[in-house]
Formats: structure tokens, C-alpha cells, sequence
């Protein structure tokens, strides 16, 4: 699974989270022009999430409503591709169908989070038609969604850890071996920095990883500090809100590769 075209981009993985939506571009997550921005500004790698309308059209939305981000309301899995279509994130700029982003980013690659079961389906029949498997990684929270995505997708599909399977991970760099025996079918762990007040990024995480040949990406990290400990730390790859700072941190450190 490490030839996967997922894998080719500059290490460590430097993602955009929904977008580069700062500046002149704030308010405008998960819209076409951040992701145009964001590989205009260097980035290979772009973090974003996928819903599916009523009547099954596959859109690049974070929020189960419309309304945080966008100039309409309601949710999106209760309305049409007609409506949803409508809806102008920060007031500027449609929505977008998953189908554009690809084709609007055509050498860009995608972890892609899976919000809910009914894109499933449409989302794996859009990245096959758009010859796009490759160099997307699915994510999701659920371990059940993602057993449905690698049932869907079949062989070669790259999926992160759900959250059972980062907990075994996390178990096995202080408990015995046996912990991680079953159910991890994934070489990627996307993991927080913390939750609540337990670390769960850190030396014991990383070590425990690396001797099965799992990669780390953490999110969302916005300060320098943290972008530069936990490099020190060894991870692969870290998802950012303030592509700016980590930009600046790899390119101090000689890590940046536009």
C-alpha cells in the first residue's frame, strides 16, 4: 500500500484543512477557490469532506446544515442538488460537487472525509468514473463507514484508522502486543493532538506506529511551536487551518517542497 500514488507527494504531508480560507479568502472553507488557492500557494495535499444531497449528488461540505457557512440554510442531505446548488459559501461562490473539485485540482491529493453513509456509493462511483481511488485517502470517525468504504471501493483504496482502531494503536505503545491484533486495516492514523485531557500524539503513539508502518497525521494544527514539536516528534503529516505558519515552519526547517 505504500506505492499508493496517495504516498508520492513531499514528506513530511503538509495538508490544507477545507481549503486555504484565511485572508482575503476567509469564510470560504471548502470552496473551489480555497483549494485553487491552496495549490497555487505550493500545497500538494488538501483535507476536505463530503455530504450527499437528497437525490444523491456528492457535495464538498463539512456541516450536516448549509448554514454556517453559506447564505442558505437547512440540511443537506434533506434538500436537492437544485437548492444545494444554490447556497453561496460566504456569500461568494457556489458549493461545490466533488466531480469539480477533482477536475479543478486535477494533481492535487485528497483525504477525504466520509460524513455519512449514503455518500459511500456515489463518492467511490465518482473517484473510479474520474479515475481518482488513487490518489485519494477516505477517511471517516465510523469504523463501520469505513468497512462499507473498502467493501465499495475494493482493492487498492487507501482509508485512515477510525476511532477504535487509533485507540488500539494508541493502547499498544504502552500495553502488550496483542492489543493491536485485529481490526486495523489502514497504514494511516489521522489523530488529534489531544482529547480532553488525555495526549494522544505523542513519543509512545509515534514509536508504536512506526513499527508497523503506519503513518501519523495530526490535525488541525495552527501554532509554530506545535508545528515544529511535533515534527521533532517524527510525525508524517500535519492538517492545518493557517497553511501560511506551517508553510513557513517547513520552509525554516528545509522541509518545504512546492
Amino acid at each position: 500500500m505504500q506505492d499508493h500514488a496517495f504516498f508520492a507527494g513531499p514528506y513530511p504531508r503538509a495538508f490544507v484543512h477545507r481549503g486555504w480560507h484565511y485572508g482575503d479568502l476567509t469564510g470560504m472553507e471548502n470552496s473551489l477557490s480555497a483549494f485553487r488557492r491552496a495549490v497555487q500557494e505550493g500545497y500538494h495535499y488538501l483535507e476536505t469532506d463530503v455530504r450527499t444531497t437528497s437525490d444523491g449528488v456528492v457535495v464538498v461540505h463539512h456541516d450536516a446544515l448549509l448554514d454556517r457557512t453559506t447564505d442558505a440554510s437547512g440540511p443537506v442531505a434533506r434538500l436537492p442538488w437544485s437548492v444545494v446548488r444554490q447556497a453561496r459559501i460566504g456569500g461568494r461562490e457556489p458549493v461545490a460537487r466533488l466531480e469539480e473539485l477533482l477536475e479543478e485540482v486535477p494533481k492535487a491529493l485528497l483525504n477525504i472525509d466520509v460524513k455519512v453513509e449514503s455518500a459511500i456509493e456515489p463518492l467511490v462511483a465518482t473517484l473510479r468514473r474520474t479515475n481518482s481511488l488513487r490518489r485519494v485517502c477516505l477517511a471517516s470517525f465510523s469504523e463501520a463507514r469505513l468497512a462499507r468504504v473498502r467493501r465499495s471501493a475494493g482493492e487498492g483504496v487507501l482509508t485512515s484508522m477510525g476511532v477504535r482502531a487509533v485507540a488500539r494503536l494508541w493502547a499498544s505503545g504502552r500495553l502488550p502486543q496483542w492489543v493491536l491484533r485485529r481490526g486495523v486495516f489502514a497504514k494511516v492514523a489521522q489523530v488529534p493532538l489531544r482529547q480532553g485531557r488525555l495526549a494522544v500524539t505523542d513519543e509512545r503513539l509515534v514509536a508504536a506506529a512506526r513499527r508497523r508502518g503506519i503513518e501519523v497525521h495530526v490535525w488541525t494544527v495552527d501554532e509554530a511551536d506545535q508545528m515544529n514539536r511535533l515534527i521533532d516528534l517524527g510525525v508524517d503529516g500535519l492538517m492545518t487551518d493557517r497553511p501560511g505558519v506551517l508553510r513557513d515552519v517547513l520552509r525554516a526547517r528545509g522541509l518545504w517542497a512546492a
